[in-house]
């Protein structure tokens, strides 16, 4: 692959940072943390109106028409502002009904999705916490023209903000997916208290009706769609933690270069300078390995190793940034009033997001027959 961008994706960048350097500043990204809603809706009116929310859609569902790789390119803005709000989880969802979704299903929410009208939030984790088929509890009957859902759903995102939930359910001889009214009797939905102070949620269905149009896609077969949702989260996530990493690398090496001990520069004292380099080796390695997954996920080529592969590289390298970037700027990096733990906090939920280092390494050796 090529790591030149094009004309169209630098654009895309620089515009990204631009628009968020302005309006998404760290004072905004704290002041939605203790928002009950967790983000601005005329930021997302604005964002909408950009195109961002249709940008992987086609063109006649009201989207943009560009790829996987240029949404990496937004992820990895939104992970260097630490950008709050339900993006990522409307389009991973909205990504799904492009790819298994009926023509009457797409019609319905992927213009909606674009405009910014429609939000959601997908609904898979459960108890078990594992991310198989094994791992799904939830219960889908069929009673005359509908399903009848009940089941618990954890670490919902952004299910405080959803108006459709995406929902994985056991049916007769396999996994269903199914678009469900996040207003819908039967919804409980209780916010949870997490590391990134970040809106996720425990949604517990109970006796729930979902019409029998609102299959997305097979019924018995949906884990075939699950198993494409974790993939294009995990890298994703990659995405949003590069953003991330770079921004601290930034920031620890300005600091070490103004930050004056013993009569000179920190940045100027070997161990330091190890400790630079070491998180610059980190940043772009994570970066080259994320570009290639996005890449071939953009493609349609096979990639579940080497997704696999850059999560797990993604969410231990990140991890050793964070923590080198604690150790050069000393005790005022862990307080509240600095931006570091901004970082840190959101690290953690991005590493155990669509599974952890682990749990990818695992994915890694399948895939090499190991």
């Amino acid at each position: 692959m090529d790591f030149q961008f094009t004309e169209e994706q630098d654009m895309l960048r620089n515009f990204a940072r631009s628009f968020m350097e302005d309006k998404i500043t760290k004072e905004h990204v704290r002041e939605m943390e203790n928002d009950e809603l967790g983000f601005s809706e005329d930021l997302w009116k604005e964002m909408a109106e950009m195109g961002w929310m249709g940008l992987v859609f086609p063109e006649e569902y009201g989207g943009q028409g560009m790829g996987f790789f240029e949404l990496a390119v937004l992820l990895e803005e939104m992970g260097r502002a630490c950008c709050p709000g339900p993006f990522f989880s409307t389009v991973l969802c909205g990504m799904s009904i492009m790819d298994a979704g009926s023509e009457d299903q797409k019609k319905e929410y992927l213009p909606k999705i674009g405009d910014g009208s429609l939000k959601m939030a997908l609904a898979l984790l459960e108890p078990a916490g594992t991310l198989s088929p094994e791992g799904i509890s939830a219960q889908a009957t069929a009673e005359g023209d509908d399903y009848v859902l009940n089941g618990t759903k954890l670490f919902v995102s952004d299910a405080n903000a959803a108006d459709y939930l995406l929902v994985a359910a056991k049916t007769g001889n396999g996994i269903t997916m199914f678009v469900a009214d996040a207003k819908s009797a039967g919804i409980n939905t209780t916010m949870l208290t997490t590391i990134a102070s970040d809106k996720q949620a425990e949604v517990v269905l109970e006796n729930v009706k979902v019409p029998k149009a609102n299959v997305l896609g097979e019924v018995d077969k949906g884990w075939d769609v699950a198993q494409k949702i974790i993939q294009r989260g995990a890298i994703g996530k990659c995405a949003e933690i590069i953003g991330g990493a770079q921004f601290v690398l930034d920031m620890t090496i300005e600091y070490s270069k103004e930050r004056v001990q013993f009569g000179k520069p920190i940045g100027s004292f070997q161990a330091v300078q190890h400790h630079g380099a070491n998180m610059a080796t980190d940043v772009d390695g994570s970066k080259f390995i994320t570009y290639e997954a996005a890449w071939l996920m953009g493609e349609g080529e096979p990639c579940a190793k080497e997704i696999s592969m850059a999560k797990a590289w993604c969410s231990d390298a990140y991890q050793r940034i964070l923590t080198t970037a604690h150790q050069v700027h000393g005790a005022i990096g862990f307080t509240m009033d600095h931006d570091l733990q901004l970082y840190f906090r959101r690290g953690k939920a991005a590493e155990l997001a669509f599974g952890d280092a682990d749990y990818h390494r695992e994915m890694v050796a399948c895939e090499m027959g190991v």
